[in-house]
Formats: structure tokens, C-alpha cells, sequence
């Protein structure tokens, strides 16, 4: 019997110190290391990828953003600011219906398949409105110029990229809404074009947000 308790009480020690410390290693030392080394030497991603405009973080390079005007008295649906450069639309999100106490929106997909009339229809609107909007005095969108991210969310909603064919078919727009010339507006365009990843991963890009903010900049100095 005293053997049996001896036992159990030194097993009972010997669990608890390596209950310590691996509290210790993976709890405390593991954690500060990773967030250190982080911090040392991808400071900006790992606080977010933060943008800023003005001295003020505006939003994260990796998410999404509305253009939007305020909406009108009895509209249910906002307006895009057409002096903005848009995004990808948001077909993918939904409201937050479980913790109502919070105004949240839900990352996502529309997850519905290429024959679905609900996406069919929306690609149909989607491709209808960009060709209006995009259309200036002295230059029409044909309905074949334009891309499939300009009418399509993305797997999450939240895509903070187009590609440079939607971005190059807002430029007519957004220089005659701004003022602006062509050559700079396209010249924005072109400085704020990312190529492949390592020259082969994905494709050419264009964040929207830090395009925006390069033309908020511009237009205070015009």
C-alpha cells in the first residue's frame, strides 16, 4: 500500500512539473519568440497589413472595401460613388442573424453553380451596370471588355484586388468624375499594379483600397 501511494504521488509530481513546463515552453517562451520574430521582421503583416491615409489606418491591404454613397430615404441598396475605383461585388455576404447585438457581416461564397439563375442573373446586372457606369461622353465599355472579376464575388467577399482589365476600364470613368486627366489616372493605375507572386503565383493585380488612397492623395494636390 505505501508503495501504490509513493507511486502515485511521484507519478502525480512528475505530471505536474511537466505540466509546467510545457505551460511555460509552449504557453509563454513559444508565443513571445513567434510574435517577436514576427514583429522583427514582417512587422507589417503581422499587425494586420494596415493602410493608412492621412496619419489614419483607413483599412488592411487583405480586405475589401464599399465605395458607396449614404444611402437615400426608402433605398435598400446603396449607390456606388462613381468617383472611386470599385471593387469585386459582395454577392457572398451575409448578415449576421445569431449575435443580432453585434452588426456584422459574414464572410463567404455565393456557393451556387455556372447554371444557377440567381448567379446567372446577378452576373447579367452586375455586367449591364459596370458598362453604364464605366461609359463617359467620349468613351463606351463594350459588354466583352469586361472581366469576370468585375461581375463575380470572390471565395470570401472580401477580395481586395481586381484585375488591371477592370481596373483600365474605370479610368475614363473616374478621370472625368475627378477632373483629372487620363495620363494621370492611368499612370496611377500602372504604379499601383502587382505582378505574379515570385513571377508565377496568381495573377497581375490591383489593390483597390491602396488605389483609392493614391487618388485621394493626388486630388488634394490638384
Amino acid at each position: 500500500m505505501n508503495n501504490s501511494v509513493t507511486n502515485t504521488v511521484r507519478l502525480l509530481g512528475a505530471g505536474l512539473r511537466a505540466l509546467l513546463v510545457l505551460t511555460l515552453v509552449t504557453g509563454v517562451i513559444y508565443p513571445l519568440v513567434v510574435t517577436g520574430i514576427a514583429q522583427g521582421l514582417f512587422s507589417d503583416q503581422a499587425n494586420g497589413s494596415e493602410i493608412k491615409s492621412d496619419g489614419k489606418v483607413v483599412g488592411s491591404s487583405l480586405i475589401g472595401q464599399s465605395y458607396n454613397l449614404p444611402l437615400k430615404k426608402g433605398q435598400e441598396t446603396p449607390e456606388p460613388d462613381l468617383k472611386w475605383f470599385q471593387g469585386r461585388p459582395q454577392n457572398g455576404l451575409g448578415s449576421n442573424s445569431v449575435n443580432t447585438q453585434y452588426k456584422l457581416i459574414l464572410s463567404g461564397a455565393t456557393n451556387r453553380s455556372a447554371d444557377n439563375k440567381d448567379l446567372i442573373d446577378w452576373v447579367t446586372v452586375a455586367k449591364a451596370a459596370v458598362v453604364k457606369d464605366n461609359s463617359t461622353a467620349d468613351y463606351t465599355v463594350k459588354a466583352s471588355e469586361v472581366p469576370a472579376d468585375a461581375v463575380t464575388s470572390s471565395a470570401s467577399g472580401l477580395d481586395p484586388d481586381i484585375s488591371p482589365q477592370y481596373a483600365d476600364i474605370q479610368v475614363h470613368r473616374v478621370a472625368e468624375k475627378n477632373g483629372l486627366s487620363m495620363a494621370q489616372v492611368e499612370k496611377l493605375v500602372e504604379d499601383h499594379t502587382a505582378s505574379r507572386t515570385l513571377g508565377f503565383i496568381g495573377e497581375p493585380r490591383v489593390n483597390v483600397l491602396e488605389l483609392n488612397v493614391a487618388l485621394k492623395q493626388l486630388l488634394a494636390k490638384s
